[in-house]
């Protein structure tokens, strides 16, 4: 099995890098996260891989960091989650924000990830909320919550509880809170929200 590669990129693309180690080149399926973080054609690169072999196809999925590739493997753990859409997955919300979200239980982020529904939403909570943390102690990523996550969860919990809509509440949230700065206060963004979901 192929646990690791460390080469040069020969070709990227958004959810795929050919990466040559010694004149040998390998087709690696990435989610964007790892994407966006490998070089152009050239530079140097090294990934940690997970091997899918499956009847008579053997498929290489390729992780700029371990919190990537535990994530990953504790998706494709879960019944009905196969490695396409465990990579769509940590492609739909960068990894430490994939992660609070399940242990919030934060479904309404979960199932704004193309190809998750509420059903594959509330399963990867249910199946991940509890053990996830565990395993990533053991690879030093624990992610603690940030002000902006706990800001953000009490905004969701006021404006619930006023009675709107989830998915109206994150696409609104989305907005305001990508343009707030580091001073904006939790009335300041709860204002701004209130004005716009009131005229939806």
């Amino acid at each position: 099995m192929i646990a690791f590669l460390r080469g040069r990129v020969l070709e990227k693309h958004p959810n795929r890098l050919i990466v040559d180690v010694a004149g040998v080149g390998y087709d690696v399926a990435v989610p964007l996260s790892t994407f966006y973080v490998a070089g152009e054609p050239g530079a140097e690169i090294a990934l940690r891989v997970h091997t899918h072999v499956r009847e008579e196809q053997l498929a290489l999925f390729g992780f700029a960091t371990p919190l990537e590739l535990t994530v990953f493997e504790r998706l494709i753990a879960i019944n009905g989650i196969g490695p396409k859409l465990a990579l769509s997955v940590l492609s739909g919300l960068e990894p430490r924000e994939l992660v609070a979200s399940i242990q919030r239980g934060d479904l309404g982020r979960l199932t704004g990830i193309p190809g998750v529904g509420k059903k594959t939403a509330e399963r990867i909570v249910l199946e991940l909320r509890d053990r996830l943390p565990q395993a990533l102690e053991s690879v030093g990523t624990v992610p603690a919550p940030t002000a902006a996550d706990r800001l953000r969860d009490d905004l969701v919990s006021a404006l619930s509880n006023l009675g709107y809509h989830r998915h109206a509440i994150d696409k609104v949230l989305d907005k305001h809170l990508s343009n707030a700065s580091e001073q904006s206060s939790f009335q300041d963004v709860l204002r701004s929200s209130l004005k716009e979901l009131s005229r939806a």
